[in-house]
Order: C-alpha cells, then structure tokens, then sequence
C-alpha cells in the first residue's frame, strides 16, 4: 500500500510542477511584453500624481570654483539609438526661487541613465541643450548692455507675449520657438468650457458625496461627470462634439449651481482643486516632454533622402570610378592659392556650400577645397565631386580616419569631429530667469579641426568654412585680411566673455573681457598656428578639463579651444556673416541680403524638414535641381 501510494503521488507532484513551470513561463512572457509596452507608450507616466524634478534624463556638466571642470555624467552621443527616448527628455526645476538661490558650491548628482538638472554652480551651469549643449548665465546687466548688445537681435521679437516660453527655451530649446511659430490654431472654446465644467463638478464632488440627504444631487452631480467624459474623450475641437452637448453643458451648469449652494469646507474644495491643477500641469508637461523628444529626433536624425543619396552614390562609385586617378594633386598642395577647408559628414550642405563660395568667387580657377570626411562617407563625396563640375575650382576629399591610423600616433580623436554647438541662454537677473532673457548658439571648433597643421602640412593659410554656411560673395576681403600677428579671424560676440564662464576656467589663466569667437567661418594662419603651438597648448588644456569618457572629451572643447586661442583672435567685421538662421525666426531679410556669408547655426537646418522656411530660399538657389541622384533620392523636391 505504501508503495502504491508513493506511485500514486509522484504523477500528481510532477503535474502541479508543470502547471506552475506554465505559469511562471506565462508570467514571464506578459512581463517581457507588457512592460515595455507600457514603457514605450508612456503609460507609466501618462497621469503622474506628482512633478518629479528628478525623472530628467538629460546629461549635466557642473563644475566648482575649485574643482576646474566636473563631469557630472555622460553626454548623449550623437548617433544614439532611437528607442533611448530618456536622454532625449529633459526636465527642469519647477521651484525657480529655490534652483537659482541654491549653495554656489554644491555639486549636481545623477546617474548615467537619469541625471537631474542641477542647481547652478556659482553664476554658470553647462549641460548639454536639445541637442546642443546649452550654457545658463545669471549675470549682472552689464552682459546685456547697450555696448555689448547687437541691433539685430531679434530672437525673442515676433513670437507671441507667452512668458512662459522663455523659461521653456531653457527646458526644451529651440523646440518652444519651433512649437510657437508652428502652433495649430484650433476652435475648441466649447470644449474648454467643458472641461472648465468638468474640473469644477470634479472638484465639488467628494464633499457633496458625504453631505447626508444629498443623494439625489451626487447622482446627477457623478452622471453629468461621466457624461462630460465620455464626450471629451472622443472630442479634441468643437467640430468633434456630438449635437447634444449643449444639452449636457446646460445640466452640468445646474448640477454645479446646486453644489456650490450647499455647505462645504472650502479648504477640500481648494484642495482637490490644486490636485486636478497640479495633474493637469504634470499632463501637459508630459506632452511638452514628448513633443520635444519628437522635436529633436527629427533634427538629429540624418533624413531618408541624404541617406539614400550617400549609399547610391557609394554604390555607383565602385562601379564607374574605383580605378580613376586624382589629376590635381599639385593645385592641393599649392600655397600659393586660395585653400577653403570643410569638415563634414553632410554630403548635401557641403556641396551647398562649395557651390555658393565658387559661383561667387571672381577667380575660381585659384579657389581650392579640401573636403574632410569619414570613411563611411569618403566615397560618396569623392563620387559626387568627380560627377559635378564647379567652374574652374578644384576639389579634394580626404579619409579622415586614413590619416588617422598613419598620421595620428594613436592620438586620442577617435571619430571625425566637425565642430560643436552650444546654446546660451543668458539672465539678467538670477531669481528671477524669465527677464530680459538672450538665446543665442555659439559654434566652436571640435576635435579634429586641431589637426589642420598636421592634415595641411604644405600650406601657409586657409579659410575653414562650416558646412551650414552659404556664401554670397567673393571672399577675396577675408583671405587678405591681414590677421596683425594672430594666428585666426573670426567673428566675435561680445555679449559673452571669458569670465561668463570663470567656474571652469579656474586652474588657468585667462583675460577675463576676452570675447567668445565664432567657428561657422574663420581665416586661419597655419605658420602662426605652428608657431604658437596652439595644438599643444589646446591638448594640455583639454587633458585638466576632461576625465574619462567622450561625455567630457566633447563637452570640453569650449573651454578647450577658447583658452588655446586666447589672445590669438582677430575678429572680422560683424557684418560679413549673418548668423542664427537655424534658430531665430526674426532675422531681417534686408541684413541676409547685405551679409556676404549665411550661418545656419543652430538645430534648424535648411536641409531639415523642421527647417525655418523663410530662410531656406538662400539655401536652396545653389541646389542643382537637374542632378538624377537628387531626383532619384527625392532630395527637396
């Protein structure tokens, strides 16, 4: 018997084993899915009860006055993979008073995932921007000075009186300016009003639920809630309103004169109030979030039709121009002439800017170009300047990662790095950040552009040229100009300084009125250069001031390079170069047209769909419509 039982026994244990093996397998599987799911749409965080400051997931770099240059976690890079959407979030501190009067020493604490906005240290807090790194300054009026401010800054002229949309610029960036100017106008004042009704019923209807006798009204008073509900679920402008909602609104409206004759405690009623206020804020903050995460992929990701322009291109060179020969090897080499440099992985605008510098030169047979790319791109440039002709100009393409692995020594540039953009928001006042606000983006050179000695050995002078500029005349002034012993011209803005940005330049000495300078366009003296050794000077820097990962290998560089050229700039006339076409919708068309370069500095590129059109129309004029790679690609059409 015994032995029977234990036979008996053994089945049922293992059947209950596999029914809970299927269980847990099951359990495991709606986890794997349903989770992300959630996450990906947002569901987890759709109706938060509460503002988190902390949910940010945006990289920070503070810094101390003692402590030089502190990485505060890593910058997002930018080949980030699409469904990494919280380094795409930022968040900011919803107490202002508290944020700006916080302890100039502290320090920001985060985490690689989900760093906070910090506090800013002393008077300046860097961190990167949407996607460009962003500088915060709360300064003395002195910085927006009649002496320091430019008559064509225009950038908060035009938009609409929405106060808030400064202190959105410092959250979300060129996205508010973006959503401003491209604001639906929709007819949804009926709805409004239903939801006016809505928060008000809402806000009554707890109390008036406990009040003894008045069963009927919180009957009518729960029904007409539904009723709104259910209709404003499915409405988002009055078109979208069933014919009967005039009906419900005239019920609600005596339902809620019913309730606010009864007697209830006011402090619940504010209470709730503030509750459906403080949800109604977190929701729409949500969205905000959301929409400049949407924002900012699309100013980030390299559009389908460049892409399809590189790979075909890439393809088409293998099989037509793979054996051929460059003829011109001794014009590159030549000092003599007139030597334009482009660091760029942007086969479009830098064509754009090519095209525009040589139909506008006087003397094209002595302009020369060097256009300095990755590998991934190499042939596509290479296949696209071989197919095109621009006067008598010549053109070279260089592999900048083949002169790295022969030239470099290991040397730490890993990947070809143009240049770098920050944006600066500035504050007259430092408790209150929504006065008398400036915005401006300031591009720098990056990395790579420190090698131009070493890449240029044989040349005495060139004009670096980035590659979202336009040129609209012969630059002949710029590459006469006689720099008076400095090693680069370039265009400066004054409205920030050196001592703007003291907390990281503590451990080195630096002239404290010094102004920023412009990379977009510079004429540099590469003798000079070699002289002052400025790429030594600029590694030292850079060796104190970045720890570790890229995140403080980029971030670093505008310190970096503005130290390695102190004193070494010798600044062009202003209005040569017309800048913040990729972010300020007040530019007069009467300046682009005097300006002899356009800058496009900025995160609204003109080859971007979320480009500023009314400026895209410079862009465009040298765009070769007729070219079958262009067609083919769907490239602006």
């Amino acid at each position: 018997m015994k032995g029977q039982g234990g036979g008996a026994g053994a089945p049922a244990k293992r059947r209950w084993r596999s029914v809970a093996a299927a269980a847990a397998a099951l359990a495991l599987l709606f986890l794997s899915v349903g989770v992300p799911l959630a996450v990906l749409l947002g569901l987890h965080q759709r109706f938060p009860s509460m503002y988190l400051a902390d949910e940010s997931a945006v990289s920070v770099f503070g810094g101390s006055e003692g402590g030089g240059w502190e990485p505060n976690t890593s910058q997002e890079n930018d080949r980030l993979p699409v469904n990494d959407t919280n380094k795409f979030l930022p968040s900011i501190e919803k107490d202002w008073s508290k944020t700006n009067t916080g302890n100039s020493d502290a320090e920001s604490n985060g985490t690689n995932n989900q760093p906070s906005i910090d506090k800013p240290i002393s008077n300046t807090s860097i961190h990167p921007g949407l996607p460009i790194k962003q500088i915060v300054i709360f300064d003395d009026i002195s910085l927006l000075s009649n002496t320091d401010a430019d008559p064509k800054d225009n950038f908060e002229q035009g938009l609409p009186g929405d106060e808030s949309i400064k202190s959105c610029q410092l959250e979300f960036g060129s996205y508010c300016v973006w959503s401003v100017e491209h604001k639906e106008v929709m007819k949804d004042s009926v709805v409004k009003r239903l939801k006016d009704q809505l928060f008000v019923a809402r806000a009554y209807y707890p109390s008036i639920a406990k009040l003894e006798g008045m069963e009927k009204l919180s009957h009518e008073m729960k029904q007409s809630i539904q009723e709104h509900e259910h209709m404003l679920s499915e409405a988002i402008c009055d078109a979208d309103l069933p014919a009967f909602h005039g009906a419900n609104m005239a019920k609600m409206e005596k339902t809620i004169a019913a309730a606010k004759s009864c007697l209830i405690e006011c402090t619940n009623f504010e209470k709730k109030l503030r509750q459906l206020l403080d949800m109604t804020e977190d929701e729409a903050h949500f969205h905000a979030r959301q929409g400049a995460y949407l924002y900012r992929l699309g100013v980030q990701t390299l559009p389908k039709s460049l892409h399809c322009l590189s790979m075909r291109l890439t393809v088409d060179y293998f099989k037509s121009f793979a054996d051929m020969e460059y003829s011109n090897v001794q014009k590159l080499e030549n000092p003599v002439l007139r030597h334009y440099v482009i660091f760029s992985t942007n086969l479009l605008a830098s064509s754009m800017t090519v095209n525009s510098t040589v139909i506008n030169s006087e003397e094209s047979a002595n302009v020369v170009f060097h256009l300095v790319t990755d590998a991934q791109n190499f042939y596509a440039f290479k296949n696209w300047f071989i197919r095109n002709s621009y006067k008598e100009a010549t053109i070279g393409v260089l592999n900048f990662e083949d002169f790295q692995a022969t030239h470099l020594d290991n040397r730490r540039v890993e990947h070809l790095s143009p240049y770098e953009e920050f944006r600066i928001a500035s504050h007259s006042n430092a408790r209150i950040p929504n006065t008398q606000m400036r915005t401006e983006y300031i591009s720098v050179f990056g990395h790579s552009l420190f090698l131009l000695p070493e890449l240029f050995s044989n040349l005495k002078r060139v004009i670096v040229l980035e590659d979202d500029t336009i040129v609209q005349r012969d630059l002949s002034h710029i590459w006469n100009l006689d720099l008076k012993g400095k090693v680069i011209g370039a265009v400066q803005s004054c409205r920030v300084r050196l001592r703007h940005l003291r907390p990281y330049l503590v451990d080195f000495p630096y002239d404290a009125s010094s102004c920023i300078w412009m990379s977009g366009v510079s004429v540099i003296d590469l003798n000079k250069w070699r002289e002052h050794d400025v790429t030594a000077v600029r590694n030292r820097v850079l060796q104190k001031l970045q720890h570790g990962p890229e995140a403080s290998w980029r971030a670093a560089v505008l310190p970096a390079g503005l130290l390695a050229f102190q004193n070494l700039v010798h600044p062009i006339e202003a209005q040569w170069i017309q800048s913040g076409l990729g972010h300020d919708y007040g530019v007069n068309h009467g300046a682009i047209k005097k300006a002899g370069i356009l800058h496009y500095n900025g995160n609204m590129k003109p080859w971007l769909e979320l480009g500023i059109r009314r400026y895209r129309k410079y862009w465009r004029r040298y765009l070769p419509r007729d070219d079958p790679f262009l067609i083919d690609c769907n490239v602006n059409p």
